[in-house]
């Protein structure tokens, strides 16, 4: 038995009627011959890998900054939208000694 309807081509999908398993189609196709249809999955996985990144690792950039917290004179530093897009973007920085955060206000 083919899993596609004879009048249109289309596949058949199973479905109940009256309490009773049929495969059926959108054109109103229907056949009660279950016995030969074969509905089957098969999910296959992939092995993702993963990298362990340290917490005290960061891959910001790094300007002279003093941190007002602690007084050291190097930060990492980002940019981000913060309002309207045709506001200019806030720049925070963080101490590379104590990890204080803060934005710049110049």
């Amino acid at each position: 038995m083919t899993m596609f309807c004879p009048k249109c081509g289309s596949l058949l999908k199973p479905k109940t009627e009256k309490k009773k398993k049929v495969l059926a189609c959108s054109c109103g196709y229907s056949t009660k011959d279950l016995e030969s249809a074969e509905i089957k999955e098969t999910v296959k996985q992939e092995e993702k890998k993963l990298d362990v990144v340290d917490e005290n690792q960061t891959v910001l950039p790094e300007t002279d900054a003093k941190c007002p917290e602690c007084g050291n004179e190097r930060a990492h530093y980002w940019t981000q939208q913060m309002r309207a897009g045709d506001e200019p973007e806030t720049k925070f920085l963080k101490c590379t000694k104590c990890r204080h955060i803060w934005r710049d206000q110049s």
